[in-house]
């Protein structure tokens, strides 16, 4: 399984190569995160994230590890922005490629339900 997870400050390109090289690719499913322009009820100007990254690159690495164990897929691609993040933009970019579409969907929906709770990124709802 092919991973690269990137923790950074520079913008998410909207488009984004495969995780993984072509052959035996049959699903590829992509999730970005958007920054919305109100957080807890209040209207925003973006978020600011912030990392410690050394850890949650290593916790973001084992719950693939982890996922992969159920859901064996050909690789994954994960990029987190950390600083500011103006509303509109992209705070995350997750792709899974698999050989099938059930495994790429049930990875990805499974990384994002485990982000929040156990990598050590965080966010400050306004600027």
């Amino acid at each position: 399984m092919h991973l690269q997870i990137h923790i950074g400050s520079e913008p998410i390109a909207a488009a984004q190569p495969a995780p993984a090289p072509g052959e035996g690719v049959g699903a590829l499913a992509e999730f970005t995160g958007l920054v919305r322009g109100e957080e807890n009820g209040a209207l925003i100007g973006g978020l600011i994230y912030e990392a410690y990254q050394p850890m949650a690159e290593r916790v973001i690495a084992r719950i693939i590890d982890e996922l992969c164990a159920a859901r064996p897929v050909l690789g994954v691609r994960v990029i987190h922005r950390i600083g500011r993040v103006p509303v509109g933009e992209a705070a995350i970019y997750v792709g899974v490629a698999a050989k099938h579409r059930a495994e790429a969907f049930a990875l990805l929906a499974g990384f994002m339900d485990r982000l929040k709770q156990d990598v050590p990124i965080w966010k400050t709802d306004t600027f």
